[in-house]
């Protein structure tokens, strides 16, 4: 018989605290983002993107990041990532005492002008500085490159695009990279494809995967992920967040629920050490915090286990 090439295990990170809570116009108290972190911890989630540094008046839901690390419980085996969108936010990010800094760049030079008003080109010359500032604090360097494979008002995004980031962050020293599936409308055979080669260019190289649902392809992003030797994927809390500035319906316009991404693993019996309905506890929290409902599968329809013990109406 058949069977589908997977890993025994799986990172999952967790990036609600901040791809998602970034997508919420009020700003959440610095205890409830606190209570947030422990409410994962308890879960088993033990890789959390909890803050970013961009400047305040950008992203005023994210301006306690210094009071959120400052307050967190730093239990053995838990990392915590920050995103530095530039110099300034990494020097910053380098006195908070995080285990990891993320810095994204667009493979696509319009939609990095557009979001952080500066070409692929430039945030790249940045790159051996700010790898420096990191690990001069201890903290490991991952880089994310957005827009992987699609850019919204232009399509597919070619190869070659995507390799300049790669490279340039190996050569910056970037401990792990990740291709993000900004748009939300990338296919499986494509993030196969991509990591695949990236793992061929630069062998030994942590790669994951940055996963959003627009097109309802995430389960399957992710299954093509881990064929292809991805190291981690990357969800949000009840599917918050993503790429809601873009046209479409807002309830499928989020990041990868990560509720799914564990049912997900689960079923196919990839250890990710996180507890499903635990974690369920955090989406409700989440919900109840923002107001926001979940766009996950697994809290509208139930798990493999919920439908299994099941009983039959009389």
């Amino acid at each position: 018989m058949t069977t589908l090439t997977l890993p025994d295990t799986v990172r999952l990170v967790e990036v609600g605290l901040r791809d998602g809570l970034q997508a919420v116009p009020a700003p959440l108290r610095t205890q409830d983002k606190v209570d947030l972190v422990n409410r994962l911890i308890d879960a088993g989630v033990t890789e959390i993107e909890a803050v970013s540094f961009a400047h305040p008046k950008v992203l005023p839901q994210l301006a306690d990041a210094a009071e959120v690390m400052a307050a967190v419980p730093r239990p053995q085996g838990v990392r915590y990532r920050g995103l530095a969108p530039n110099l300034r936010g990494a020097q910053r990010a380098a006195e908070c005492g995080l285990d990891e800094v993320v810095v994204v760049i667009s493979a696509d030079d319009e939609v990095s002008r557009r979001n952080q008003r500066r070409g692929t080109a430039e945030l790249l010359a940045d790159l051996p500085e700010i790898a420096r500032v990191v690990t001069s604090s201890g903290a490991r360097l991952v880089v994310a490159a957005a827009c992987s494979f699609f850019a919204p008002a232009r399509g597919a995004v070619p190869r070659e695009e995507r390799e300049r980031v790669v490279d340039a962050a190996v050569d910056a020293g970037a401990a792990g990279v990740y291709l993000a599936l900004t748009s939300g409308q990338e296919h499986p055979g494509e993030v196969f494809t991509g990591v695949t080669e990236t793992l061929a260019r630069h062998p030994g190289l942590e790669v994951g995967v940055h996963l959003h649902d627009r097109n309802g392809f995430a389960p399957a992003n992710a299954l093509a992920a881990l064929m292809a030797g991805a190291s981690w994927l990357e969800g949000s809390f009840a599917g918050l967040g993503g790429d809601l500035w873009f046209p479409g319906d807002p309830t499928v316009l989020g990041n990868a629920p990560m509720e799914d991404l564990i049912h997900l693993c689960d079923s196919l019996g990839i250890h990710t050490g996180i507890d499903l309905s635990a974690y369920l506890t955090v989406v409700e929290r989440s919900v109840e915090l923002t107001g926001i409902p979940s766009t996950s599968f697994v809290t509208r329809g139930g798990s493999r286990a919920d439908l299994a013990s099941a009983s039959w109406p009389d």
